[in-house]
């Protein structure tokens, strides 16, 4: 894959496959910072100081890392599930420069294990954060009532559309516990119809730079009117 120079001076992948960057152009930290670690974990976190998260779309893993970081200054516990179908080798993850621009270039080590990590198998990488990947698609993925946040991060729907669907929805919604939140960088028009579709109060929040919009759903006790 090619590697890309985003405007924050983080790199990011080019998938020739479907067309795509895994992350804005506009700043791969700073997009992930504001979709994932701002409007998810810090939401959740103000109210909770255990956190279970499911990455739907683990790809470079910069959320995965980021919420380890974030997690241990704010001394949260979070257990934290991925799915990637398509693993990054080490030659894709050799450009990328997360732990150095995110100031903890000591924790390298810990960026390449949640790649290295072995899959359905719980890794706890500090008192913290506890991980575990599976290799498993999205639109199939159910575990109900199990997590308290989504961050949804699969490639745009003009790539794949089949990951956006009111189905796929339906099972997010229902891999929540009650006033669990998922939270995307996607605002279109179309996806925003299809969660509440299946149950969720759907919030339009400011987008990160390059993006006008993003979205935050919420599974409620009460009922999606």
């Amino acid at each position: 894959m090619a590697i890309i120079r985003t405007a924050d001076g983080s790199n990011t992948l080019f998938s020739e496959q479907y067309g795509v960057t895994y992350h804005s152009r506009h700043g791969a930290v700073t997009e992930s910072a504001h979709v994932f670690i701002n409007a998810g974990l810090r939401y959740k976190a103000a109210v909770q100081p255990a956190i279970a998260i499911l990455e739907a779309g683990f790809g470079s893993g910069l959320n995965a890392f980021m919420t380890l970081l974030e997690a241990e200054r704010r001394n949260l516990t979070v257990r934290y599930t991925a799915l990637e179908l398509f693993p990054l080798n080490e030659k894709d993850l050799a450009d990328l420069d997360y732990a150095a621009i995110l100031q903890a270039a000591d924790r390298q080590t810990d960026f390449l294990a949640l790649h290295t990590a072995d899959w359905y198998q719980a890794l706890p990488l500090s008192e913290h954060f506890c991980f575990e990947k599976k290799r498993e698609p999205i639109e199939s993925f159910c575990h109900p009532d199990a997590f308290d946040l989504i961050y949804y991060d699969a490639f745009a729907p003009q790539a794949q559309p089949e990951l956006w669907s009111s189905e796929v929805m339906c099972r997010m919604f229902d891999s929540l516990k009650i006033d669990g939140a998922l939270v995307t960088y996607c605002a279109q028009g179309e996806f925003k119809r299809n969660l509440k579709k299946a149950g969720f109060l759907v919030e339009t929040l400011q987008g990160p730079p390059g993006k006008r919009e993003m979205t935050r759903a919420l599974k409620s006790a009460s009922p999606n009117p």
